[in-house]
């Protein structure tokens, strides 16, 4: 009986110590949200790095107050520059979904090591 063990003891032993480092190798891929989720931090970082959505909104308000006061004065460049802050915010939400997809399709291209 005491044989039996030490042999089977020496198999399992040797089977385990050859299929944990193995397991150990597998690697594990990114779900579509995780790579979503990720490639929307970097986008966000790389904005606010850059104050890129200050700039979009920013400017498309100078715009609007510009147009607004040649065409309407004092009061048409409060509400130019009203409407084009808005349309700047929403350029500036187009613009970052754009930049995260292809974030996102530059990725799965090319999946990091």
């Amino acid at each position: 009986m005491t044989l039996k063990r030490i042999a089977a003891g020496v198999v399992l032993g040797s089977f385990l110590s050859l299929a944990l480092p193995v397991a150990g190798l597998a690697q594990r891929t990114e779900t579509a949200q995780e790579a979503h989720d990720r490639a929307e931090r970097e986008q966000t970082a790389k904005d606010h790095q850059k104050h890129t959505g200050a700039k979009v909104v920013g400017g498309s308000a100078v715009g609007g107050a510009v147009v607004g006061g040649v065409l309407g004065g004092g009061k048409g460049a409060l509400i130019g520059g009203a409407a084009g802050a808005g349309g700047g915010a929403i350029g500036n939400k187009v613009r970052k979904d754009k930049a995260v997809k292809k974030r996102e399709n530059r990725e799965s291209e090319y999946p990091q090591r």
